[in-house]
C-alpha cells in the first residue's frame, strides 16, 4: 500500500529530468530520458514539450498541456527510492 502523498513543487533540471517536492517533506529527482514514450506521453519525447510540465495543486501531481499526468504516489516512489527499485 502506498502512502497518500501529493506533489507540492516541480522544477525541470534536465532535458527529461524533474526535481519534485512532496507534502510529507521529501524531495528527489526523477529521470525520464530512457522512457519508451507512447500514447498520451508521446509528445514528452520533445524536451521543449517535456519542460512545459506544471504542478496541478488541485489533484496534487504534475501535468502536461495535453492532460498527461502521473500518479503522485508513483512519482514519490521514483523520487525517493529510484525507478529501477520500484515494483510494478
Amino acid at each position: 500500500m502506498h502512502d497518500l502523498v501529493h506533489v507540492t513543487a516541480v522544477e525541470v533540471v534536465g532535458e527529461h529530468r524533474l526535481r519534485l517536492s512532496f507534502d510529507n517533506g521529501s524531495a528527489g529527482e526523477v529521470e525520464f530520458g530512457d522512457d519508451d514514450w507512447g500514447g498520451v506521453f508521446d509528445p514528452l519525447k520533445d524536451p521543449a514539450y517535456f519542460a512545459q510540465v506544471e504542478l496541478d495543486s488541485e489533484i496534487g501531481t504534475i501535468v502536461w498541456p495535453n492532460g498527461a499526468d502521473i500518479a503522485p504516489e508513483t512519482l514519490h516512489l521514483w523520487a525517493t527510492r529510484g525507478r529501477d527499485r520500484q515494483a510494478a
